[in-house]
């Protein structure tokens, strides 16, 4: 399928077909090149592509097929002109920031963000001289009030990890081109099956690759999408000198999770919507965090930019700690583990794994008590993991 035969597609079948262009070999599945370099017909070709003159494959760091080819998919799914894999999604979030980014540039961040991201903002990206003020993902006010003129991206995620908050996309992305600024959005949770956030006006989408799009917790790997301009231009200039790039064969594993990606996610959202309703019920929980609840603060806008609530939810237990720990370590089924978008339930308690690292303050600024637990339901029957639950619930 070439890309100019993508527009005339549906999402399902441009998730099966889109980016793949079959060699001489007539494969019907996407091959694997699992090859470091590529030969030349002559001296002249080989000049000619390292100068740019003429396309073609140079170097596995940065043209490789099989990574073309899933690039071209998620890009066709997203609706952007471009993409570029990288080793993971803390992969993506780095290279942007090194291909956007310069000493003296500023960051308006979402404080509800994964607690790797805040550490690379803190730890890594300030080092460079870029500083990154945080501010609530809800509140727009707060986000016109920290904009610099040095201000160059706002970033967030929609649904925020791990109290789902979601954010009016549009919204902010009028204001970051008010003041001249490009939005960043993670579209980790939703995944293009549930939301377009370039449709909304976003500038640059990032995900790991890692979650839903594999969908069966298999590789590590991360996407930027975007236009050709911006994400063709110097951030694909990062992964090409710099090495951030995705390995072949965990693109292949990432293209055969995509064909599959919209019928997995309704039922992520199907299991999740019941699986809330449910622990609204359960007296031990006094707050449940799921956009497709009626009690969440953003439901009406959810169900504005989004075609379903997503697979992630977390809830407060009134005891604290020691009542989260008392459930997530009475689960059999349910794993223990802090990824998600897995086919297997995953349960994790963030404040001690994904944002033990988070300054407290900024971590309980965020929503993230010690009695949160965060669940990224899979596709197992949706009673086995209720009673999987209950059997922590019932000993508070």
């Amino acid at each position: 399928m070439s890309q100019q035969d993508e527009n005339q597609y549906g999402f399902d079948t441009l998730a099966v077909r889109a980016g793949h262009n079959r060699t001489n070999e007539g494969e019907q599945s996407e091959a694997i090149f699992t090859t470091s370099s590529y030969v030349y017909s002559s001296a002249a070709q080989a000049a000619a592509r390292f100068s740019g003159e003429e396309p073609g494959n140079i170097y596995s760091r940065f043209t490789n097929p099989t990574v073309r080819t899933f690039e071209q998919r998620l890009a066709a799914l997203e609706g952007g002109e471009r993409c570029v894999g990288t080793a993971s999604g803390m992969g993506a979030i780095l290279t942007t920031c090194l291909g956007l980014l310069k000493t003296g540039d500023h960051i308006v961040s979402s404080r509800a963000i994964f607690g790797s991201t805040v550490v690379l903002f803190n730890n890594t990206i300030a080092r460079f001289g870029v500083e990154t003020t945080y501010v609530p993902l809800t509140d727009l006010s707060a986000w016109e009030a920290a904009i610099r003129p040095e201000t160059k991206i706002l970033f967030l995620e929609t649904p925020s990890n791990p109290i789902t908050e979601i954010a009016d996309v549009q919204a902010l992305a009028d204001l970051a081109h008010a003041h001249g600024c490009q939005l960043v959005v993670d579209n980790c949770f939703c995944t293009p099956a549930l939301q377009k956030p370039l449709e909304l006006g976003a500038d640059i989408i990032i995900h790991s690759a890692t979650k839903y799009l594999d969908g069966q917790g298999r590789c590590i790997g991360g996407a930027i999408v975007g236009t050709e301009e911006c994400v063709g231009g110097d951030i694909y200039g990062v992964v090409r000198s710099g090495g951030t790039n995705m390995s072949p064969f965990n693109a292949w594993v990432f293209l055969k999770g995509l064909e599959t990606l919209r019928i997995r996610m309704e039922a992520h959202c199907q299991s999740a919507q019941t699986l809330a309703e449910w622990l609204e019920q359960q007296p031990a929980v006094s707050r449940v965090n799921y956009p497709g609840l009626l009690s969440h603060p953003q439901h009406a806008l959810a169900s504005r930019q989004q075609s379903g609530s997503g697979g992630v939810l977390s809830f407060e237990l009134k005891n604290g700690k020691a009542a989260a720990w008392k459930v997530i370590d009475n689960t059999q089924l349910i794993s223990i583990t802090a990824n998600l978008g897995d086919t297997k339930s995953t349960i994790t308690h963030p404040a001690t794994t994904t944002h033990g690292r988070v300054d407290p303050e900024l971590r309980a600024q965020a929503g993230i008590s010690d009695g949160l637990v965060r669940i990224a339901v899979g596709l197992e029957d949706i009673e086995d993991i209720k009673a999987d639950l209950a059997r922590g619930l019932a000993l508070l």
